[in-house]
């Protein structure tokens, strides 16, 4: 049987790429530089894999006690500027890659940071600047992260204008004094006055950011963070357990000061995370995965998700971004002033570490990947890698079976609600041995 972690001790949980970045090294970079300056590979249908463009936007009004993300909380007017023509020259660059093949961008994910952090005209500067080298007129799907303080009405007309499809709101809780303590930078009358903005300009598509697990959370706030987010009805509401990775401002208080943080137990949080699952689904939400629920899955897709998790090459823009192209991992320089510095003025891609995973390693991320959508289609496996997950596996199925996790019908793999509440402690089992009990990140 499982043994569950019931403390949430200082480590990552959320898994969101295989192998291990830990893994990831400056020594493999050539495969990257190969993989980029090579035209896309072909599956076996002739056809190139979609095509994505992540922008790292790394400004912040404050750093989330929380945060593991790289982000900046001192820079000012001139630094915005100097990042921002940093981007648009790394954008460039990035258009005359031989691995774009003419593809047009099937998505476009503005994440952070705060990307609306920028102002209504640097966001506008920075657009121009961009689609003087590309275009997402024929994206289905361009996404942007907001933080509500940081929002106007003018602003989020200009994301609007500037063809943003989906955003991404992190409202994280309702509660004042759970979002102070947490170190967030708004309040919840910043949301409600977000809100009127974002619903007026008529978004396809709006997400709702929560987290389960944050200092000061108690069940009466979690029953009121559910029922305000269902009386704004967004399209979708996005969920994720808080973790404590090794460089947030949480994680170094416990290690280095010795000091408690009263986080939330994981199964507390799972209760809770249960417990939003039944209170959307009767609203008329339906999962879409293991941290997601859509209000109509006839409208809502996730291209950014659904394609990076079937292995589509993803371009990745700024400093500390992660990329894949052509099966190779990679991440950009992780420093302001590596990233900032004169590799871009000579015409060099900012790129930092690499791993060229192996034909096996990339059908393992697939499937971990894709068993946190809430299920698996062994036969989807056979067809593109020419494996059966189920045989190699088996024991780790059985045993997840055994837990209550998930159901097994033939080809069809599914995650039981119990299931959907662990996904991510399920996944490190299917790791290799050689990457059982390293660091992940």
């Amino acid at each position: 049987m499982t043994t569950e972690a019931t403390k949430t001790e200082v480590g990552s949980y959320f898994i969101s790429n295989y192998p291990p970045f830990s893994q990831w090294t400056p020594e493999q970079l050539p495969a990257a530089e190969e993989a980029l300056r090579s035209p896309p590979l072909l599956d076996a249908t002739g056809k190139p894999s979609p095509l994505g463009l992540y922008l790292h936007i790394p400004f912040c009004r404050k750093r989330c006690k929380f945060c593991y993300f790289r982000v900046y909380t001192d820079k000012n007017a001139h630094d915005v500027e100097s990042y921002v023509s940093a981007l648009s020259r790394e954008i460039e660059l990035v258009s005359r890659l031989p691995i774009m093949g003419d593809r047009p961008f099937r998505f476009v994910y503005f994440g952070g940071g705060t990307p609306s952090f920028l102002s209504a005209k640097q966001l506008t500067s920075l657009v121009d600047r961009l689609r003087a080298n590309i275009n997402w007129d024929h994206a289905e799907e361009v996404t942007f992260e907001c933080e509500p303080g940081t929002l106007s009405q003018p602003k989020v007309n200009t994301l609007r204008e500037l063809g943003v499809t989906r955003l991404s709101l992190g409202v994280e809780n309702f509660s004042d004094a759970v979002l102070q303590e947490n170190g967030r930078a708004h309040l919840s009358g910043e949301v409600y006055k977000a809100w009127d903005w974002i619903k007026a300009a008529g978004f396809p598509n709006v997400n709702i950011d929560l987290i389960s697990g944050m200092v000061g959370e108690s069940w009466e706030n979690w029953q009121d963070n559910v029922r305000r987010t269902i009386e704004l009805s967004p399209d979708s509401v996005t969920i994720y357990q808080l973790e404590l990775p090794f460089n947030t401002v949480y994680s170094k208080d416990i290690l280095g000061n010795q000091i408690e943080i009263p986080v939330a137990d994981w199964p507390t949080k799972r209760q809770w995370l249960n417990y939003a699952y039944d209170e959307l689904l009767a609203a008329g939400y339906h999962i879409s995965s293991a941290y997601t629920l859509v209000k109509d899955p006839a409208k809502v897709n996730f291209s950014y998700r659904d394609n990076l998790w079937q292995g589509s090459d993803l371009l990745a823009t700024g400093v500390a971004s992660f990329g894949h192209a052509s099966g190779v991992h990679y991440q950009n320089k992780t420093e302001w002033g590596d990233y900032i510095g004169t590799l871009l003025e000579r015409g060099e891609l900012p790129l930092h570490r690499a791993m060229k995973p192996t034909r096996h390693q990339l059908m393992i991320r697939e499937m971990i990947l894709l068993l946190k959508k809430g299920h698996l289609d062994a036969g989807y496996f056979r067809e593109k890698f020419g494996e059966e997950i189920l045989d190699q596996w088996r024991e780790v199925w059985d045993e997840h079976k055994s837990d209550g996790m998930v159901t097994i019908d033939g080809d069809r793999i599914e995650l039981t609600r119990k299931g959907l509440l662990h996904a991510d402690a399920l996944l490190p089992p299917f790791f290799e041995p050689q990457f059982q009990g390293v660091r992940y990140t």
